[in-house]
Formats: structure tokens, C-alpha cells, sequence
């Protein structure tokens, strides 16, 4: 058997990669190391046994933290806070992963981050996937759809308000679970890798909102009322309800983005990486109906 690799996730105590990290564990894909920029919440995983490393993408010794790494996966980081601060933490991450002898690199990026996209902070994405293209190392970039789950922040409102404003007409969405998105990320960094790779992360179906609101209404008994209305609009909404002046252009923008066209299409890729299908937005809301009913 030939020597098995050492695999490192960073980002290992946020959600998609403390699960990936589970999932290669499981797996017995190799030598798997956790990196984290704090490794006192990944206490539990040290005491099992498993090697934890601070990776902090601000600091200048990260190569350090990379070190005796064949492939890494590379979770986007948080820092939405400053323009530029993400992705020059990215290329500081992808830099150091080069001078530490790292062969390859699976990054987490989002649907169509080309220049035009209406996403405030789709320019760290592409950013990210052209210092990979640069960079001389074997990449797979896997562009994850929307989340199921980031219904959790507006559908509980809307399922106690009954209306659901929208403005992102009859533009589709394919979410994509946050469980398959970390078995496709275990996955892809799983596999010996076979050139570069760039996969669109989907559900297996595109839904409206009117759709998507139809299966809600399914789920949980309570009717929903989609009331379109314009960016500025569902913007100024999200403000009046309590959301910060920067982050609700942020979340504005998911609704543009979906009604110019950029997260229409579904794909099989879920199912090419991973072999088992996609979970779908109807079982997530049949396994999630109380949590969303109830929430606060």
C-alpha cells in the first residue's frame, strides 16, 4: 500500500470544517490534522488523539503550520469586516501552503465569482482562484452553493410573519446542504488528485422563491405570502428589522445575484465526488420544521 497522505484542514472549528474533518477521520483518508486559529475549541479532537495546529492566516510564520503537508483544504475565512482583508489572508494562506512544500490545495469558493457578479464579496473568491492559478500548485476549487441552512436567518420570520419579501423575482437557487458540501470538501481532499478541478457544489434541483416558499408552507403548516420588492427596497426592510447598515447590502445582494441567473443550474457533482445524491430542500425542511417554527 502506497504511504497515505497528510491531509490539514484549516477552519477546522467553524461548521463545514470541523464536519470535513470528521468525515476524513471516518474515512481513514490519511494523516488528518486540524488547523484552527484558536485550538482551545478544538480541545475534544486533541484529546482523542488528533493533531491540532494553530493556523492563523494573519500570521507571518503560517508556513510553520503547514509543514510535513501534502494537501491542504483551504476553508474561506470570516473576515468580511474589511475589504481585501479575506483575500489577502488567502493568498498569505496559499503562499505559505507553496514555501512549506504543500502539493495541493482544495478551496471553498461560491458560484460565478467573475468580475460583474453582484456579490459584495465575490471579488475575494475569484481573487483567491486566480493566486491558485498562479501559484504553481495543484489545485481543485469546489464553488459551494448557498446553504440550506442559511434559511435559518429569514425563514423563521417569515414563517411567523407570513410574508416573505423577495426581490429576486423568478431567478432559482439550487441550495446545497451544508453536510453534502463538507462530503464533497472530504472528498476532494480525499482523493489523489488528477490535475486541477473546479466543481459546482449544488442541490439537485433549481427553485424560485415561490417554490422554495411552497415546500416551507409544506413543511410547517403556515402559508406564505412572497411580496416582491425592489433591492433598495428589501435593503432599507433589513435595516428597519434590526440588521447592521453593512451587512444587509450583503444580504441584499444573495437576492440580485438570484434573480440576474448566477446560482440557476444544478449539478451532479455532489454525486461525482461524493456517490450519494444531494439531500433535498423538501427533507431539509421535513428534518428541520421545529427548529425553523421555533426560532429565535
Amino acid at each position: 500500500m502506497a504511504n497515505q497522505p497528510t491531509l490539514l484542514v484549516t477552519g477546522a472549528s467553524g461548521n463545514l470544517g470541523r464536519r470535513a474533518l470528521e468525515l476524513l477521520i471516518e474515512a481513514n483518508a490519511g494523516k488528518v490534522i486540524a488547523g484552527t486559529r484558536d485550538p482551545s475549541k478544538l480541545a475534544d479532537l486533541a484529546a482523542k488523539g488528533i493533531e491540532v495546529r494553530k493556523a492563523d492566516f494573519d500570521d507571518p510564520a503560517l508556513a510553520d503550520s503547514f509543514k510535513g503537508v501534502d494537501r491542504l483544504l483551504l476553508i474561506s475565512t470570516d473576515a468580511l469586516d474589511k475589504p481585501g482583508r479575506r483575500l489577502a489572508q488567502h493568498k498569505a494562506a496559499i503562499a505559505a501552503a507553496k514555501k512549506a512544500g504543500v502539493k495541493h490545495i482544495v478551496y471553498t469558493s461560491m458560484p460565478k465569482p467573475e468580475p460583474g457578479s453582484p456579490i459584495p464579496f465575490a471579488p475575494d473568491h475569484y481573487g483567491t482562484e486566480q493566486a491558485l492559478a498562479e501559484s504553481g500548485l495543484g489545485w481543485t476549487v469546489l464553488r459551494n452553493a448557498w446553504y440550506q441552512e442559511n434559511l435559518f436567518h429569514s425563514l423563521p420570520s417569515v414563517l411567523a410573519s407570513g410574508k416573505w419579501f423577495s426581490a429576486a423575482g423568478d431567478g432559482k437557487v439550487a441550495h446545497v446542504s451544508r453536510e453534502d458540501a463538507a462530503y464533497a470538501a472530504a472528498a476532494a481532499l480525499a482523493a489523489q488528485p488528477n490535475g486541477n478541478a473546479r466543481y459546482d457544489i449544488t442541490g439537485s434541483e433549481s427553485l424560485t422563491t415561490k417554490e422554495i416558499a411552497k415546500l416551507a408552507s409544506a413543511a410547517t403548516g403556515k402559508p406564505i405570502e412572497v411580496v416582491s420588492v425592489t433591492d433598495e427596497q428589501l435593503k432599507q426592510g433589513m435595516i428597519a428589522a434590526g440588521m447592521p447598515d453593512f451587512l444587509a447590502p450583503v444580504y441584499a445582494s444573495f437576492d440580485t445575484n438570484t434573480r440576474v441567473g448566477n446560482v440557476a443550474f444544478a449539478t451532479d457533482a455532489v454525486q461525482k465526488l461524493t456517490g450519494r445524491a444531494p439531500r433535498s430542500l423538501q427533507q431539509f425542511f421535513a428534518a428541520n420544521k421545529e427548529a425553523l417554527l421555533h426560532a429565535h
